[in-house]
């Protein structure tokens, strides 16, 4: 049953006194609001109120965050907008809905801060205000610098609503806190990336570089590492810093790793192998700077910037990792997040081809169109005493926390197991990887299946089959086994606070 509408702009005197001194408060507060004038703002607040309708303001702001290309900005833009989308969805379904509350009056408002359109539903609580602390909030939530910078803005989103007269001050308190309330229960949902504590694990003895003395890291030019080079050369003033082209990145780790400490990389995920590599055979601790478009290794160690690895270079923090390793023909190799073969490898191929032309994610969309249109075969291979026709095996160095095939986040470096992903062949590829895209982690059906295993080998696979491991390409025949080197490599990682 609807409720009647109820008029809670003036006290009602002799009637819920509490009530009625709150009203009588809430109505001087908003005269005293329209009373006051401040310079600039009959032009900028009004502007301000206009701007939120909608969620436009913030998907504005999201998209600004999104473009600082740091990993921490784009989590904060998404779970603000997140935390909006729950905050309006909510406000208008059940908040306006619980108290009917009308619209001031606006004859103690000046005609010039009124709105164009003067809004039609009811006062409590204010959406703009909700949709704009929940915005803010859920970006402080994931980053509290960015949370400062938007702080202000959603502030003031808030008091245009008073100030042009839309709601009372009450409306707009309620809004706010009903916005904050839609961020901690996306929290709640989601967690945020400091919320989800490693596992306990030894920490490796490794030195603490105050000022970087020791420190000998190669930057791989093609990342475009110039500002993080810098960044870390003012960070850590005694570090050495080389800057080599592709070409040259891996003679340059090895020549580095004769005189340094520490080991340290900056480039993405197919340069912090090959430093992996080196690290482990010159038996040094490794000090990972991401660098590339993929830095899947660095952000799952929990290191997304200069400040962090530094954090870490100057506390001395580290722990040890797994490595994979695979072996086929007397050939080894090592990988740090995946190993696959089926499609994903000739999608790497096929992106390689075309992303210095169009770039890195647009590449990476044309080439699954190419690879799934294609008329090929399934992989023939030996896999668990039975052979089987193979779209995709993908084996993750770790256990991935995420829904369905693709790539997510570990949360354990160390737990020995390889995460194997399996798409069975069948006629239709495309349909086949999607539903294992969309399936649980653990989960078997007649498309795919996922297991945790220490070890698995692949026999009879034919010459020339493609094996992808982290964003690089190789071939393969015969037997190709995949194990797991526990704890094998020394990794700087920032602990206290991560």
């Amino acid at each position: 049953m609807t409720p009647p509408d109820l008029d809670l702009t003036t006290p009602k005197p002799g009637h819920h006194p509490l009530r009625d001194r709150a009203l009588a408060l809430d109505r001087r507060l908003f005269e005293a609001a329209a009373d006051r004038h401040w310079p600039g703002a009959d032009s900028v607040l009004p502007r301000l109120g206009r701007g939120a309708r909608h969620g436009a303001l913030w998907f504005a702001a999201a998209a600004a965050l999104s473009a600082s290309r740091t990993p921490r900005a784009r989590r904060a833009a998404a779970r603000g907008l997140a935390s909006m989308g729950l905050a309006a969805l909510t406000v208008s379904t059940v908040g306006k809905r619980s108290v009917r509350r009308s619209r001031p009056l606006l004859a103690a408002v000046p005609s010039a801060r009124w709105l164009r359109r003067q809004p039609v539903t009811t006062s409590f609580p204010s959406g703009h205000a909700a949709s704009a602390a929940a915005f803010a909030t859920g970006v402080a939530l994931e980053s509290p610098a960015w949370g400062a910078a938007v702080a202000p803005v959603a502030a003031s989103v808030a008091l245009s609503r008073v100030y042009t007269g839309d709601h009372f001050p009450s409306d707009v308190l309620a809004g706010a806190a009903w916005g904050a309330g839609a961020a901690f229960a996306v929290r709640g949902l989601v967690p945020t990336r400091g919320q989800v504590v490693p596992p306990p694990r030894p920490r490796a003895e490794v030195p603490a570089l105050l000022r970087g003395e020791g420190l000998v890291l190669v930057a791989n030019t093609a990342s475009g590492t110039a500002d993080r080079a810098r960044a870390l050369r003012e960070a850590l003033p005694d570090a050495e810093v080389v800057e080599c082209a592709p070409g040259d990145v891996s003679a340059g780790l090895e020549e580095a790793a004769g005189r340094a400490r520490v080991l340290g990389v900056c480039g993405g995920d197919g340069t912090v192998n090959t430093a992996a590599r080196i690290a482990l055979r010159a038996g040094l601790p490794l000090a990972v700077l991401p660098g590339g478009t993929l830095n899947h290794f660095a952000y799952d160690l929990g290191v997304e910037d200069v400040r962090d690895l530094a954090r870490a270079l100057r506390q001395g923090d580290a722990v040890r990792v797994d490595v994979g390793r695979y072996s086929c023909g007397g050939r080894q190799g090592v990988f740090l997040n995946t190993c696959s073969v089926g499609v994903y490898p000739e999608l790497v191929r096929e992106r390689e081809r075309w992303a210095h032309r169009v770039g890195g994610w647009p590449a990476g969309v044309l080439a699954a169109l190419r690879v799934l249109r294609t008329g090929r075969h399934p992989l023939e291979a030996e896999f668990q005493g039975r052979t089987r026709p193979l779209w995709l095996l993908f084996a993750g160095n770790g256990t991935y926390h995420r829904m369905g095939l693709a790539s997510g986040r570990r949360r354990d470096l160390a737990d020995g197991q390889l995460d194997v992903r399996v798409v069975h062949g069948g006629r239709r590829p495309a349909a086949r990887l999607l539903a294992a895209a969309l399936a649980g982690p653990l989960t078997r059906s007649p498309a795919h299946a996922a297991v945790q295993v220490g070890r698995l080998r692949l026999d009879h696979v034919a010459p020339g089959t493609l094996l992808a491991y982290d964003g690089e390409v190789t071939e393969v025949e015969g037997r190709v086994t995949l194990e797991k080197l526990p704890e094998a490599l020394t990794v700087y990682r920032p602990i206290a606070g991560y």
